[in-house]
């Protein structure tokens, strides 16, 4: 029991460390920025890519009229 233990404890260290040295690399208002750009950056190209058929399909109908 008590290896399996030792055994989970350097996984977990990876992980926190992961994360140490990403808090390092760009800090704290990095990762703010990083996470707001992304959704920002998915939610236009959902919104956009979603307008972007209805003009295609538009245009297409004006085309055969």
């Amino acid at each position: 029991m008590e290896e399996n233990k030792t055994a989970q404890e350097p996984a977990e260290e990876k992980k926190s460390s992961r994360w140490k040295s990403m808090v390092k690399k760009f800090g704290i208002g990095g990762i703010i920025f990083f996470t707001v750009k992304g959704i920002i950056t998915s939610t236009l190209i959902y919104f956009l890519g979603k307008n972007a058929w209805s003009i295609i399909a538009g245009y297409i109908t004006g085309i055969f009229d």
